[in-house]
């Protein structure tokens, strides 16, 4: 046996435990090859396949389950050039809803220029850590464009918009700690609960009596407690009660933490999100969190607050410190993204009224569109997921690409289509999609 194997722990030391007490200890089953491999063969197939992997062979089901059904798959559809408002598949245009291009900035000429530029300067990427590669101006001017929107003093831009969830939480919180969180949070916060090892309570979705008597309850058992909501929920489109959450926060001692993947370019006059939405100073939230790949037409994530917070994460979380630096054309096509979002707010302004209209045409045809508030995200809730996987593929047959949510993502009598908004939408674009789900459903 190696020395690697040896001093392994693991199934092979299980085996000698095993073997020790059946023939009366170590030595002996050292003395007994023959038994030891007999054990190993008794291992199940199936666990040195990943074609037996039972969530492999669950999905398999389903699939076969669909087929008999007759519905094609909607997903991982191959789109053949810029997704917004329309989209091109298999050689035919659709209207799309199923794209976060909120104010039509993927694919803008001065987005795409300013990553060709970085190209041309930095390369395609940066080949390590900036911890260990060093940083890119690109990189910090991102950093502090973001940290001005939000009013804080730094920001720190992870490389996954989920990975930053999961490693700040993961880093910032411990064992000793709470974290409670909306119903309807995001997985990636679930994620970064799980690797803290942190306490997790959940509270009805954006209910605040409830939240409150929680931690009058239990707050005193733990040392840090994180409240952790979503800006814009990404499955019902509607916004917590900030001023009311922070209240909370304050009496109760606790950290607040929101994360803005869908409300960033959103809410507010001019996309700042749901503190300009409701008028609050950004400082009096601790932890901002958002995405690059959705307003901002990059990828990855990013963290804005106190610069104690923004130092501690780029000096130790695993996410920042273990991960390469964000791409610098990454970077620069979001800084250029946000630069145009605040220098033309006419396009949130365009968003807001197009999320308002589908709204209104959607309730007058008499669809259940749940808790939307008409902003960016607005699902179409039918019941079931096989309604909703149908709907969506007669839906494709007609020119409308829109992706169905099923369970387990949401409960089965929750299961609908949802729908993304852009600027770039035109309100016959929605009265289409509309009259066509009023046909078809």
């Amino acid at each position: 046996m190696s020395k690697t194997e040896s001093s392994a722990p693991g199934k092979f030391q299980l085996i000698d435990r095993i073997l020790g007490k059946k023939a009366g200890g170590g030595e002996a089953a050292q003395a007994n090859p023959a038994r030891r491999a007999a054990i190993r063969r008794e291992i199940p197939e199936a666990w040195t396949r990943f074609d037996r992997h039972p969530a492999y062979e669950k999905m398999l089901v389903s699939k076969a389950a669909s087929q008999r059904l007759g519905l094609d798959n909607p997903f991982f559809r191959v789109h053949e050039g810029q997704a917004g408002a329309t989209t091109r598949i298999g050689g035919r245009d659709y209207i799309n809803f199923a794209s976060y291009n909120y104010l039509g900035l993927a694919g803008h000429p001065q987005v795409d220029q300013a990553a060709k530029e970085a190209i041309d300067r930095y390369g395609t990427t940066v080949s390590a850590s900036r911890l260990v590669a060093g940083e890119r101006p690109v990189q910090r001017d991102l950093e502090r464009g973001l940290a001005q929107v939000y009013g804080t003093e730094d920001c720190v831009v992870f490389v996954s918009g989920h990975a930053t969830n999961v490693s700040a939480i993961g880093h910032l919180f411990g064992p000793k700690d709470l974290i409670v969180h909306d119903s309807l949070i995001h997985n990636s916060v679930l994620m970064g609960i799980q690797l803290s090892g942190a306490a997790r309570r959940s509270f009805p979705h954006n209910d605040v009596a409830t939240l409150d008597r929680l931690l009058a309850e239990i707050r005193g058992r733990f040392e840090r407690v994180l409240i952790v909501v979503e800006g814009i929920y990404s499955m019902d489109g509607d916004m917590p009660d900030l001023p009311a959450l922070i209240e909370l926060k304050r009496r109760h001692q606790a950290f607040l933490m929101v994360d803005e993947a869908h409300a960033l370019g959103v809410l507010g006059e001019k996309g700042h999100g749901l503190h300009e939405h409701f008028g609050v100073d950004g400082r009096d939230v601790d932890i901002w969190m958002g995405t690059l790949s959705k307003t901002l037409s990059g990828c990855g994530g990013y963290i804005a607050g106190e610069r104690a917070l923004v130092e501690q994460l780029k000096y130790a979380a695993p996410g920042f410190v273990y991960s390469v630096g964000i791409a610098p054309p990454m970077a620069a096509a979001s800084l250029a993204a946000l630069d145009l979002m605040r220098a033309e707010p006419q396009r949130v302004a365009q968003l807001k009224q197009r999320g308002r209209f589908f709204l209104q045409q959607a309730r007058a045809a008499g669809l259940d569109t749940g808790l939307s508030q008409g902003y960016s995200v607005i699902p179409v809730i039918v019941g079931s997921s096989l309604k909703a996987v149908r709907l969506s593929n007669s839906l494709f047959e007609h020119g409308v690409n829109v992706q169905p949510i099923i369970h387990p993502a949401v409960e089965e009598k929750a299961a609908r289509l949802r729908f993304f908004l852009s600027s770039e939408h035109t309100e016959a674009q929605i009265v289409e999609a509309i009259g066509l789900i009023q046909r078809l459903i």
